[in-house]
């Protein structure tokens, strides 16, 4: 019996030691990072040449400093938010289970900047988490979990990111655009050229390039059937993407919008025309030139002839 309770009792002693030994490296851990963010978050000269260094100091603590990094993420300062994901970045895959994990704390903001940090390393195997966070309540974490999603580039987040194109939050919808380009969601086109429509510019502009990275003909396919629409922005994008292919189908498409009632209409074709053709080798320009009435048109035209001539 006494053996028994000796053994348990040594048992008991190591148990507290190994835990006393861990809690004891985890408070000098978060004593070496809190020590040395003051200086990688820092934005006093004395500190300049000690910032990056810092920073790598951090960097090498590893893995077990990323908690207490997280942690720093409810700082309002810019500076700071910019120190941790540069550290998060060097620290790189290692850092994923932990940044994972805090996705599901409650505070969004935080989690917002852990699907900011994520996107930043690039690791697939953060992809799932992200998806499942991509319809958080809040759309600041929407929007950083799709714009993460899409720099990653794995294919796994397709209707996660087509979901997203229809968020009612004009920010989110940009970062789907994107998200969709860099993925290159083939069938995401129709509703990309829906989105040259937007009321936001940003999202308009983002659909635009995600566009441009797609197959040719099926957007010109997309921009042909969409260019009449209602939506003056929407035709008007329409006319800038196809003088940016600049194939026959698309100067075609471009000279029938030359004719159109609409002055601004007209004004965007032939400036799309002039821009996709600037040496006129398809003698269209001589064609619209003449035949245009509107003095307003006539000098967006001239003003883009002179931008594709090149001069000053």
């Amino acid at each position: 019996m006494l053996k028994v309770i000796l053994k348990t009792t040594l048992t008991l002693l190591i148990i507290i030691v190994a835990v006393s030994e861990t809690l004891s490296a985890q408070e000098d851990i978060k004593k070496k990072v809190d020590s040395l963010f003051v200086i990688a978050s820092s934005g006093s000269v004395l500190y300049q040449d000690l910032v990056e260094p810092a920073k790598d100091s951090l960097a090498a603590l590893g893995a077990p400093a990323v908690p207490y990094l997280i942690d720093k993420f409810i700082t309002r300062s810019a500076r700071e938010r910019w120190a941790i994901i540069h550290v998060l970045q060097r620290i790189g895959s290692p850092a994923v289970p932990y940044l994972t994990a805090a996705l599901n704390r409650p505070d969004g903001e935080v989690v917002s900047r852990v699907c900011w940090a994520l996107g930043d390393i690039k690791d697939t195997s953060s992809v799932q988490p992200l998806i499942e966070v991509s319809r958080h309540e809040r759309w600041q974490v929407r929007d950083e979990a799709i714009g993460a999603l899409g720099k990653i580039g794995d294919r796994r987040a397709a209707a996660a990111v087509t979901e997203a194109l229809n968020d009612t939050i004009a920010q989110v919808r940009k970062s789907a655009a994107v998200a969709s380009g860099n993925l290159m969601v083939a069938g995401n086109i129709r509703k990309l050229t829906s989105l040259l429509g937007d009321e936001f510019y940003g999202v308009r502009m983002t659909a635009m390039e995600a566009l441009l990275k797609m197959d040719t003909v099926d957007v010109i396919s997309a921009l042909q059937d969409s260019i009449n629409s209602p939506k003056a922005l929407l035709g008007n994008l329409a006319c800038r993407v196809l003088g940016r292919y600049a194939t026959d189908e698309a100067l075609e498409i471009l000279l029938e919008q030359t004719y159109s009632t609409d002055p601004d209409r007209r004004a965007h074709a032939a400036v799309a025309i002039i821009l996709a053709d600037p040496e006129d080798n398809c003698c269209f320009r001589r064609i619209f030139y003449e035949q245009e009435q509107d003095r307003l048109v006539r000098l967006k035209m001239a003003s883009a002839l002179k931008a594709a001539s090149h001069v000053p």
